[in-house]
């Protein structure tokens, strides 16, 4: 019963975000007009890992009200969004109408995808802001290998775990765990697009899970990991607490080094040794239901 609160909870919360993202000039992360103009609103990380997506089929999980989904599609993706906020998903296929831009958007709890998702894309794409909104870690890995045909890769670049712990950089304060999984409950009164989002505060449950934790459960979905990364400097800070360089990057510095902001991680489902699908044994089941102090989510 606690776990569903924490949902409905969290789809509350991202109900409202979906209505105001993207609607106030001082928004800090979403610029529908610069988009709709053709403004790129990808990162370079997730386009190098995922390639050349032109003519395959894409899926986005946590999607949010789109913005993300249709640059994949401007890039020739044939794309499918998911998110399990109503309200984003109506907005998603509205942008999807104005920017001209074929795509599907599916109302559903990503840790319990709907049956016509199985093994329907070459690529599962989920970036910033993504497993810290997640319960069940391993419902959601099993859940992304079911949705991928045998060969396809997941591409995940999230907050790295370390990042997740610290509230503050000068003065250095951390009050998070490091992995584990355990819901931690929080009364927001803004997001990384809105320092003030809230006129009283909303109340969400996250999750942290470590590096181990996540990699752990990737391979215990029958996914091969082929490549994991940690980024010491990204092109946007979402959670706005870190120094920008001279050279418009932003970075951790930490004694004479950098550490981690992101991570990213690549993993495929390889064919069955007949030949025939693989079933991970994934979460893909009934239909639609659920996913930033810590999420910096800019879908």
């Amino acid at each position: 019963m606690a776990a569903q609160d924490g949902l409905a909870a969290n789809r509350a919360l991202w109900d409202h975000l979906a209505e105001i993202h993207g609607t106030d000039p001082g928004d800090r992360s979403y610029d529908v007009q610069a988009f709709l103009a053709g403004g790129e609103t990808l990162r370079g990380i997730e386009r190098e890992l995922a390639g050349d997506v032109a003519g395959r089929d894409l899926l986005h999980l946590q999607c949010h009200f789109g913005m993300d989904t249709l640059n994949w599609a401007r890039l020739g993706a044939r794309v499918t969004g998911v998110d399990f906020s109503s309200k984003a998903i109506a907005r998603a296929r509205t942008l999807a109408e104005q920017a001209g831009l074929a795509a599907e958007f599916v109302e559903a709890d990503t840790q319990c995808l709907p049956d016509a998702l199985a093994g329907q894309f070459d690529l599962v794409v989920a970036t910033y802001g993504v497993l810290s909104w997640i319960g069940d870690l391993g419902a959601w890995m099993g859940g992304a290998a079911t949705a991928l045909r045998p060969g396809g890769r997941l591409v995940l670049v999230d907050l790295h775990p370390l990042f997740q712990t610290v509230l503050t950089f000068d003065p250095l304060v951390a009050d998070w765990p490091y992995g584990g999984g355990a819901p931690q409950h929080d009364a927001m009164t803004g997001t990384y697009a809105h320092a003030e989002a809230f006129s009283e505060p909303r109340k969400s449950t996250q999750y942290p899970y470590s590096v181990g934790d996540i990699v752990t459960a990737a391979a215990s979905a029958g996914l091969i990991v082929e490549r994991l990364g940690e980024h010491t400097e990204t092109e946007t800070d979402g959670r706005h607490i870190l120094p920008q360089g001279p050279d418009g990057l932003y970075r951790f510095p930490f004694s004479d080094t950098y550490l981690p902001i992101l991570y990213s991680l690549t993993a495929a489902l390889p064919p069955a040794p007949d030949g025939h699908p693989r079933d991970p044994g994934g979460a893909v089941g009934h239909d639609a239901a659920g996913q930033t102090p810590r999420g910096d989510r800019q879908q």
